[in-house]
């Protein structure tokens, strides 16, 4: 394996391992950790942008009034996906949580055909309707919506939407949606501070590196996954993307000992038989895409 190989297995083996950070903090309120999380990664990333000095180029791409605008829009949306998965996590929801990662992939296809007319095959929309099918069943088995999942799946996948389509790379980009985020962050911590609830500096040194940590936490998946995207085909990333919620299972269900019955054994299989559908019918689209077949 070649080294973006390697550097996708790592960013999506992180990601997959993520609640295991957040389980450390869950005596921290999910919404501190969150503004934490924003503050750090803001002053990480910028760190990272001065010492590759590139402030000046990073200044320069923030002229455009609707790259702000678009990267506002990307913040509210990660920031939302964010709080809802460090909060789930806390409180012991791991196994829905990784739900909605699996089901984001078939989501974002959908988003494509709805928002840029993309047109599917014929097994891309068995996928999609199977994994329809899966959440309708979760639904019934819930007794109601799992709303955890579509949450992290809808605000990830609009967030990649945006995304698409804005004109930044990832280093920047975060930084900007992070940038956005930080004076509300800021200004939430010092008000939690000030009413006695602040958990930064009162909750004990390793709580306080857990904290600070969440800028280191958050921004070397995603230089990794950058690396990772310029070396190796995306059909690759696809079926790679999949070690995140497949580790985020497993924790749930044999670290963190969340109760995962037969019906909900159920729902999650038809959605995994949708992925393995839909993974497999584009790696056959891409191998006769990359090898065609020569008549003679």
């Amino acid at each position: 394996m070649n080294k973006g190989t390697w550097y996708a297995i790592g960013a999506y083996a992180l990601w997959g391992l993520l609640p295991i950070y957040w389980k450390w903090l869950h005596h921290v309120p999910a919404t501190q950790v969150l503004c934490h999380r924003i503050f750090w990664s803001f002053l990480t990333l910028f760190i990272i942008i001065l010492l590759l000095r590139q402030w000046n180029a990073f200044r320069l791409a923030l002229a455009n009034p609707r790259v702000l605008c678009a990267y506002t829009g990307a913040a509210c949306l990660i920031s939302i996906n964010w709080l809802t998965y460090i909060w789930a996590v806390g409180a012991g929801f791991i196994i829905e949580t990784s739900l909605g990662y699996f089901i984001n992939p078939l989501l974002s296809v959908l988003l494509g055909v709805v928002i840029f007319r993309e047109r599917l095959r014929t097994w891309q929309w068995i996928s999609i309707t199977l994994a329809a099918a899966g959440v309708v069943y979760l639904t019934i088995v819930y007794g109601s919506l799992p709303w955890i999942a579509l949450t992290l799946a809808v605000t990830f996948g609009l967030y990649g939407l945006v995304k698409k389509i804005s004109p930044l790379g990832s280093l920047y980009g975060l930084t900007l949606e992070t940038g956005v985020l930080l004076l509300p962050a800021f200004i939430f911590l010092l008000y939690s501070d000030k009413a006695g609830n602040g958990s930064f500096l009162h909750a004990g040194i390793i709580s306080d590196i857990l904290l600070a940590g969440a800028g280191v936490i958050t921004v070397v998946p995603l230089l990794l996954f950058s690396s990772a995207a310029r070396r190796i085909p995306l059909s690759l990333i696809g079926i790679l993307q999949y070690i995140a919620p497949t580790l985020q299972f497993l924790l749930g269900v044999f670290v963190y000992s969340e109760p995962f019955t037969t019906a909900k054994f159920i729902g999650f299989g038809i959605v995994w038989i949708a992925l393995i559908i839909y993974g497999v019918e584009g790696l056959m689209v891409y191998r006769e895409q990359m090898f065609p077949v020569v008549s003679e």
